[in-house]
């Protein structure tokens, strides 16, 4: 396909597809079905929701561990079977919900001061103090992309529409804790506070898996402040732990982690890689031989490192850097699921507004449909189940590389 082609098929797609009012429309069916569904579920008294599902079912095991912690048995915080029990004590009967503990001892420490409260409560207590964070940190950004102020209710309208945080609500998760890291930082890189930004989103450490890409792109950027603010703050929070905890705790913690890595198939559940959206997820719907699957991912991986590296180095918009930064620590994930996917919400900000800043780019098209399908797509992963396909990761990867085309065009243009 030539240059001339694409280009026109990206300005079909994107007069068919965009617009204001189509947004706004769009925006709505979403918050009225997901959130209409959620109401619903949810209204039917007591644990389980009307589809006999427990409700705010991930934070399960943070209320758990929390009491184990309050109870000095914290070396019991990597047992299956204690946590299995103790599944069955909180909802009052048996239960074929299977979770496992893969979080640091650190991370159930904020949950103590809940851990004498009924379940539901301290559930309803967190999820509420996380819709805040969320809707705080979709603020700082939008206040921070000045083409987009004059849209305010439409970016509350479309915040409260993306359906990771329909899924992190529905979950119970910590995903919003990994949206304040990336929020902070930015902030911090706009202030030209690279070794504070560092520290932010060494806070990742917390989910480690954020942090596979992050360090390796500023390594090869030699963004040496950045570098040392990450590594610092992340030894730092486990070295605290370990003291905190002790030495067998961690290295329980740090056992279930490796464990996890180096035999996934015995640690998620069969439908995991149809609800996650990264790129071994995606190879290991497409391939079923894992030896081909981890070649492929690294190779990916390494490619989306070294894209986001070169765009991070250049002299590209600080928006658009850090898009790619989000974009690749996303992409090179190997655990991520859609509520997780709350990471991105930066990126779709800042992009949106470089694409109302820049009308007549060539790239606009092109971004501006990625965005809207990267937006939507992650709601309809489960139909990877037939199609084996995880088209969301495409998109994202395809985005990673417009940002490369976009900082490529900025530097070869004439002065």
């Amino acid at each position: 396909m030539n240059n001339s082609t694409e280009s026109a098929l990206w300005i079909f797609l994107h007069s068919r597809l965009l617009g204001r009012q189509r947004i706004r429309a769009m925006a709505i069916i979403l918050v009225v079905c997901l959130w209409g569904v959620c109401a619903v579920d949810y209204a039917k008294p007591g644990v389980f929701d009307r589809a006999g599902n427990i409700k705010f079912q991930d934070f399960l095991q943070f209320p758990i561990s929390a009491r184990l912690i309050a109870n000095g048995h914290s070396d019991q915080l990597y047992d299956d079977g204690v946590l299995a029990r103790e599944i069955r004590a909180t909802v009052g009967r048996d239960t074929s919900v299977y979770l496992q503990y893969f979080y640091g001892p650190q991370v159930a420490l904020p949950f103590i001061p809940l851990a004498s409260l009924p379940f539901l409560t301290q559930a309803a207590i967190w999820v509420a103090l996380s819709l805040l964070m969320y809707f705080v940190c979709i603020y700082l950004i939008w206040k921070r992309c000045p083409m987009l102020r004059p849209y305010r209710v439409l970016v509350a309208l479309c915040a409260l529409a993306y359906p990771p945080l329909f899924h992190f609500f529905m979950r119970g998760q910590l995903s919003v804790v990994v949206l304040v890291c990336f929020t902070a930082a930015y902030l911090a890189f706009l202030s030209q506070r690279e070794f504070l930004a560092g520290i932010t989103l060494g806070f990742l450490a917390f989910k480690p898996q954020f942090l596979v890409a992050i360090p390796l792109i500023l390594l090869l950027a030699q963004a040496w402040k950045t570098l040392a603010g990450v590594v610092i703050s992340a030894a730092t929070q486990l070295g605290v732990t370990e003291l905190y905890f002790g030495r067998d705790v961690m290295q329980a913690y740090l056992a279930k982690l490796l464990h996890s890595a180096s035999h996934p198939a015995s640690t998620e559940l069969t439908f995991s890689p149809i609800q996650m959206h990264s790129l071994e997820s995606f190879w290991e719907l497409l391939i079923p031989w894992r030896p081909g699957v981890w070649a492929l991912y690294l190779l990916t991986s390494f490619a989306a490192i070294g894209i986001a590296a070169a765009i991070w180095k250049s002299s590209t918009h600080l928006p658009l850097r850090y898009s790619a930064l989000i974009l690749a620590a996303v992409l090179v994930n190997p655990h991520i699921y859609i509520y997780d996917l709350l990471a991105l919400a930066p990126a779709f900000l800042l992009l949106i507004d470089w694409s109302l800043d820049n009308p007549h780019h060539p790239a606009k098209p092109a971004l501006d449909v990625l965005l809207y399908l990267a937006f939507l797509l992650p709601l309809f992963g489960p139909i990877a189940y037939w199609t084996h396909l995880q088209v969301s990761v495409i998109v994202f990867a395809a985005m990673l590389w417009t940002l490369r085309r976009l900082q490529i065009s900025k530097t070869t243009m004439p002065v």
